[in-house]
């Protein structure tokens, strides 16, 4: 796939600095710089075109669309998929709900995909004069960044605004995933973090989720809860529209790398993240070094891993 972005001089400004330590040292004829995000090829030319290619140019690319619209009203966008070719002008027809340049507060979740460490959700309170404060340190979702960016930018963040996290491990995770499916879990966990923030009376504009489940569901998850926090916005691909979401993802993430790390010095052992198929190679070792009992212990035990693992 590829998608190209016709960018202005502040989106190009701001995409110079966020793909720094990304650069590739080679750059093609023409381009102010190439750079590797994961597995998408991003290349920004000096005819101000970004060309974003991979498999996850969509997801590279929906960011700077959103920051294009913010900048300059509109966003022109190609999308190339084989032998298809679509042009789209995306207009900014929601000045009026401008989640980047507002006091907000947004919250994220981090580890939901992944085996082994634990959940983390943070929600975070960013006022509108933290805005340039975060475009400059590149936040965007945690996804798009590399581990080692998140450690370097996320301690910066921390220090700057205020924030509530909460990890769940796997122990207790897996107390109560035969009752409760995954949505249910973290809406329980989104709600905590946020009514407790909302607690210090913040002023703000949104309070905003990412959209996980629809509005009527995610409250019902909720109707056993004793306080629920209301008046939330939820948005797709909010990591990408709101710097409060966005750098909750990273915190969640840096606090996650941080679990994570202390349970590979635990066991002594590099464990693969995610859920793919050398999990289920450190699963099995874990077994075999340490028993059942601490597998059971240190990971999600309803995804199929585990069948994969055990009955090996």
């Amino acid at each position: 796939m590829t998608i190209t972005l016709k960018v202005s001089e502040k989106t190009k400004d701001q995409m110079v600095k966020f793909y720094d330590d990304l650069k590739k040292d080679i750059t093609p004829q023409y381009a102010i710089f190439q750079a590797v995000d994961g597995d998408t090829v991003v290349t920004l030319y000096s005819s101000m075109k970004a060309v974003f290619q991979g498999k996850d140019a969509d997801l590279a690319s929906d960011y700077w669309i959103e920051t294009e619209k913010i900048n300059s009203g509109h966003a022109v966008v190609t999308n190339s998929d084989n032998k298809k070719k679509e042009t789209k002008v995306f207009e900014n027809k929601n000045d009026s709900r401008d989640f980047i340049n507002c006091n907000s507060v947004g919250s994220d979740e981090v580890g939901t995909g992944d085996y082994f460490g634990p959940i983390v959700v943070t929600a975070s309170f960013v006022k509108k004069e933290d805005v340039p404060f975060l475009q400059n340190l590149g936040v965007c979702d945690s996804k798009k960044l590399t581990d080692q960016k998140i450690i370097e930018i996320a301690p910066q963040i921390s220090k700057k605004i205020v924030y509530k996290s909460i990890i769940l491990n796997n122990n207790d995770y897996n107390k109560y995933h035969n009752d409760y499916n995954m949505n249910k879990v973290k809406a329980i966990m989104h709600n905590k973090v946020l009514y407790e923030l909302m607690q210090e009376k913040y002023d703000v504009d949104y309070v905003i989720v990412d959209e996980f489940a629809k509005e009527k569901k995610y409250y019902e998850y909720l109707k056993d809860a004793k306080f629920v926090q209301r008046n939330i916005t939820f948005i797709t691909k909010a990591e990408d529209k709101n710097l409060a979401v966005a750098a909750s993802s990273i915190i969640s993430r840096y606090i996650f790398l941080k679990e994570f790390n202390k349970l590979c010095k635990e066991l002594n052992m590099n464990l693969p993240k995610g859920a793919g198929p050398e999990v289920d190679k450190a699963g099995m070792e874990v077994i075999k070094n340490f028993g059942v009992t601490k597998l059971k212990s240190i990971a999600k035990l309803n995804f199929k891993n585990t069948e994969r693992i055990i009955n090996n």
